[in-house]
């Protein structure tokens, strides 16, 4: 499924929508098209480019900061589907202080894993059993949550505006 990303009259990353909704904005004169994918979409009399990047026409206060839930998607998309141990492709999550020792559920300790070095760690800690860490897990940044909607399928056309105000 095709997806765009919204921004608001601030050039802020809003949301992630379905192109069919993007069009629909753009067509009822809500918004603009900021970049365009290589899709058309045809009617009988008219040919609709189809966006990848829309800014909404007014501004739409955001009240809150958002939090990204952890997720399998987003902690495989974090990790770039990769062992957090040994670099391997990921098929598993792991709590590196394991759930039965009282570790949390938090993106502070929740990695992307292989199967080998699920099934040797255990419910035991990396350390007990010559483990570590590639790099160490941390909460998604400012606009985590869109890598967490859309995982590794990212539209390289969104990245300026996801990296325009990062600093």
């Amino acid at each position: 499924m095709t997806r765009a990303l919204i921004l608001n009259a601030s050039n802020e990353p809003l949301s992630v929508v379905a192109a069919r909704r993007a069009v629909v904005l753009v067509l009822r004169e809500r918004a603009s098209m900021v970049e365009v994918s290589s899709q058309v979409w045809r009617s009988e009399t008219v040919l609709v480019p189809v966006p990848s990047v829309i800014r909404l026409h007014s501004y739409i206060h955001v009240p809150y900061g958002r939090r990204v839930a952890i997720t399998r998607n987003a902690v495989f998309a974090r990790d770039d589907h990769r062992c957090q141990y040994c670099l391997s492709p990921a098929e598993n999550l792991d709590h590196i202080v394991p759930r039965s020792r009282g570790g949390d559920h938090t993106w502070d300790n929740v990695v992307a894993c292989c199967r080998r070095c699920n099934v040797k760690k255990g419910n035991r800690l990396p350390a007990e059993v010559g483990l570590d860490l590639v790099r160490p897990p941390q909460s998604p940044r400012r606009y985590g949550w869109i890598y967490a909607s859309v995982g590794a399928r990212l539209d390289p056309l969104w990245r300026p505006y996801l990296l325009a105000d990062t600093a």
